[in-house]
């Protein structure tokens, strides 16, 4: 199954939509399933993972009533207070749902030791026990405390979105690569091949820029711990769909058929448990 494993949805609210800011305005507008139907046709992709943008319960429950509508979309990952006390008590209310597939909560924004917290943690273990899957957003600035956190959970399903943000733009690399390196012998973690336009000059990067990032990724975790996502709408700040999914394809053409049906849906399929 072909799977673009990383987008959004959203009704845009300014308010609550704070982020995306006057720089961004091509995506101050609704983005909604049947806007991305279109190109996940056009790419013979069989469907998506629908990744929360806002931090609220009622992003969650907006996430799992489009599933609920729109088959295509293959999995949820929502957001819940990994802090709450009645955490335990709270997330039962979404694990009979079948689309219902992990958590994310928006690291990059948190402060240093947020992430190793010893409360931030046992939250991660209470979703784990209920063989849920966390998706990791941060920063390579970030990347020594999230080697912590790794170390920390070392049999949770957990992927790196964005391969952690490197700083493309500036041509960042021996930084990341050290602990992302070290983060790679930890065989639980995956990586999503996502959000690397936007960590590049917006108007003037190109497919090569990305090269030595992917080729990393590809000797030290393997295409069966890789997956490729859009991160649509937000990718629109760098290039339209088929664009960002042409310059990734274009880094991976040396591999076999089997490799990239393996980065294109094969690993996604079996990490969010996709059936």
């Amino acid at each position: 199954m072909r799977i673009d494993s990383h987008q959004h949805f959203w009704e845009y609210n300014p308010v609550r939509d704070a982020w995306i800011t006057e720089e961004m305005v091509v995506i101050q507008r609704d983005f909604m399933p049947d806007d991305l139907r279109q190109f996940l046709v056009a790419a013979n992709f069989e469907g998506c993972v629908a990744l929360q943008a806002d931090q609220s319960e009622q992003e969650t429950r907006f996430l799992l009533e489009l599933a609920r509508q729109y088959p295509f979309i293959k999995a949820v990952v929502g957001w819940v207070d990994l802090l709450a006390n009645d955490l335990t008590t709270n997330i039962e209310q979404y694990v009979t749902d079948q689309s219902f597939k992990g958590v994310r909560h928006i690291l990059q924004a948190e402060p240093d030791g947020f992430m190793t917290s010893p409360q931030f943690i046992n939250g991660l273990k209470e979703i784990h026990r209920r063989d849920l899957s966390y998706d990791i957003l941060t920063t390579e600035a970030q990347l020594s405390e999230l080697l912590e956190l790794v170390e920390l959970l070392p049999e949770m399903r957990l992927v790196i979105d964005h391969i952690s943000k490197p700083n493309i733009r500036e041509q960042s690399f021996a930084h990341w690569a050290k602990y992302m390196e070290k983060i790679s012998q930890h065989e639980n973690v995956h990586v999503k091949l996502s959000g690397l336009a936007t960590e590049a000059d917006w108007a003037n990067w190109d497919a090569n820029d990305f090269q030595p990032y992917v080729d990393f990724c590809l000797y030290k975790f393997g295409p069966d711990r890789l997956m490729y996502g859009s991160d649509w709408p937000v990718c629109l700040l760098a290039g339209d769909y088929p664009t960002i999914l042409d310059a990734i394809a274009g880094n991976l053409y040396q591999l076999s058929e089997s490799e990239q049906a393996q980065i294109f849906g094969k690993t996604a399929e079996k990490f969010y448990q996709i059936e």
